[in-house]
């Protein structure tokens, strides 16, 4: 009796990225974790794209582009994070409104 090795990391993969928007939809806490847990989701889709065999043909591709835009997130994450901070003075979830300019 085989297992096929790739099909349940693969499964992991999904698991990671379902388990971070999961922990990102409950976190009320401070905005550095809820940047880490979309990079965590964009992580785990990186990880199943080269699992399920995403390196083949135009995979390779889309797995360049989804760490490009991984990258991007990043950056603009954390210039969003600083401005945060140096208008508020803290990374609070709680004190960002919709209604301030």
């Amino acid at each position: 009796m085989s297992v096929n090795l790739s099909y349940g990391v693969g499964v992991l993969g999904i698991m990671i990225v379902l388990s971070s928007y999961v922990s990102l939809f409950l976190e009320r806490g401070h905005m550095l974790m809820v940047l880490l847990m979309l990079e965590a989701g964009v992580v785990g889709l990186f990880f199943f794209l080269v699992v399920s065999g995403g390196l083949s043909g135009y995979g390779s591709y889309l797995c360049l582009i989804l760490v490009s835009f991984g990258a991007c997130e990043a950056a603009v994450g954390l210039a969003l994070l600083v401005s945060i901070i140096r208008s508020h003075g803290n990374d609070f979830v709680s004190v960002l409104s919709v209604y301030e300019c």
